[in-house]
C-alpha cells in the first residue's frame, strides 16, 4: 500500500486549494487528504495557533494510520516543517514548498503592512484578492477559490508565525525533506541556508511558476509528490540521515521543462 499524503494550504486559503493534487493522486490510487487550518476554510472563526496547526496536521496524519508523508505550501509549508519537527515519527516524509524564506524577514515585512492596510476595508482586501487571484491563476483559481480567502486570520498568523526558527525545526527533523519553490518565487532568498539545514534534503525549482507553485505547475508538482511519497515509503523509519540532495527523485519533473 503506497504512502498516505496530507497536503496543508497556504495563508488565507484552504483545503480546496488542493483539489488539483487530491484528484491526481487519487486517481493513481493513492491515499491523500487536505486539512484545512485553524482560520481558514471550514475552520473560519476560529483563532489561528501554530500548535493548532500543527495539531490539525497530525490529526490528519492519524485518520490515514498514523504516518504520512506532509505537504505544505507557504504558510503550509512552514506548518508542515514545523510538525515534522514536533513529530517526526509521524512524518515519513516533508514536501515544503514557498517557504525557503525566513519568516520574520518576509511575513513580517511582505505582508504586515498590506495586511493593515487591507483591514482598512470593508470587505478587508476580500474582493481584491479574490480578482487578483482569477486573473493570475487560470485554470487553478476556482479550486483556491472555493474555501473562501479568510482575510481576517491574517495577523493571527503574522503574529504566530513570524518568530518561529525554521532552520533549527528543519535541523530537528531526521527524515527526507523535499523543498520545491517556483523560478519566479520571491520566497526563494534562503533557499540554500535551508537546504544546509536539512539532514536529508533535496532542492527543486520548478519553471515558468511564481509563487503559488502548486497552482502554476499542478501536472509537475503532483508528480513530485508522487515520487516522494515512493521514495519515503522504501525508507525506514529509524534510517539515519544522509547527507543533503544524496536520496534521488525517481523522475526529474523539470527535465522536459528546462526553461525558467
Amino acid at each position: 500500500m503506497s504512502l498516505p499524503i496530507v497536503l496543508v494550504h497556504g495563508l488565507r486559503f484552504s483545503a480546496s486549494m488542493w483539489r488539483p493534487q487530491v484528484d491526481r493522486l487519487t486517481g493513481q490510487g493513492r491515499r491523500a487528504i487536505a486539512c484545512d487550518l485553524p482560520g481558514h476554510g471550514s475552520r473560519r472563526g476560529e483563532d489561528f495557533t501554530l500548535d493548532g496547526a500543527i495539531e490539525a496536521v497530525t490529526d490528519a496524519i492519524d485518520s490515514l494510520g498514523g504516518r504520512a508523508l506532509v505537504v505544505g505550501l507557504s504558510l503550509g509549508g512552514f506548518v508542515s516543517i514545523a510538525t515534522a519537527a514536533a513529530c517526526p515519527h509521524k512524518t515519513a516524509g516533508l514536501v515544503a514548498a514557498g517557504c525557503t524564506a525566513r519568516p520574520a524577514q518576509t511575513l513580517a515585512q511582505v505582508y504586515r503592512i498590506p495586511t493593515v492596510l487591507l483591514d482598512r476595508l470593508p470587505d478587508k482586501g476580500q474582493a481584491v484578492n479574490e480578482r487578483f487571484h482569477r486573473l493570475t491563476l487560470g485554470d487553478g483559481a476556482q479550486a483556491a477559490l472555493d474555501g473562501g480567502l479568510a482575510m481576517e486570520a491574517a495577523r493571527a498568523v503574522i503574529d504566530q508565525v513570524a518568530d518561529m526558527d525554521v532552520l533549527a525545526s528543519l535541523r530537528a527533523y531526521p527524515g527526507p525533506v523535499w523543498l520545491i519553490n517556483g523560478s519566479r518565487d520571491h520566497f526563494r532568498i534562503h533557499e540554500k541556508r535551508f537546504l544546509d539545514a536539512c539532514a536529508d534534503g533535496r532542492l527543486l525549482n520548478l519553471p515558468r511558476a511564481g509563487h503559488l507553485v502548486s497552482l502554476d505547475q499542478p501536472d509537475n508538482f503532483t508528480r513530485v509528490i508522487a515520487d516522494a511519497a515512493d521514495v519515503a515509503s522504501l525508507r525506514p523509519p529509524n534510517a539515519a540521515p544522509r547527507h543533503p540532495g544524496t536520496t534521488p527523485m525517481l523522475e526529474d519533473p523539470t527535465r522536459q521543462d528546462p526553461a525558467s
